[in-house]
């Protein structure tokens, strides 16, 4: 499973949330096993759009898809409770 590097929109958020080192454990865990329950990965809301998250910490979820080449892309890391 190849995560692709952030964007530097998304490298900044991390670093001003103090969620860099814990971003970098959960990428690791979903990188060796994405449904591992601790990250919680879920499909969102509509489905159809095939937008997936997964677990940062208790507050911040990654929103990511599944490109067609099998990579995965972060498009946003943001406030679960926003």
């Amino acid at each position: 499973m190849n995560i692709l590097p952030l964007s530097k929109r998304l490298l900044k958020y991390l670093k001003a949330h103090n969620l860099a080192v814990r971003f970098e454990k959960q990428k690791l865990i979903f990188e060796a096993n994405p449904f591992y329950p601790s990250l919680h990965t879920e499909i969102l809301e509509p489905k159809h759009l095939k937008i997936y998250s997964f677990r940062v910490n208790q507050q911040y979820r990654a929103i990511f898809i599944y490109r067609n080449d099998g990579d995965i892309e972060i498009i946003d890391i943001n406030d679960h409770y926003q």
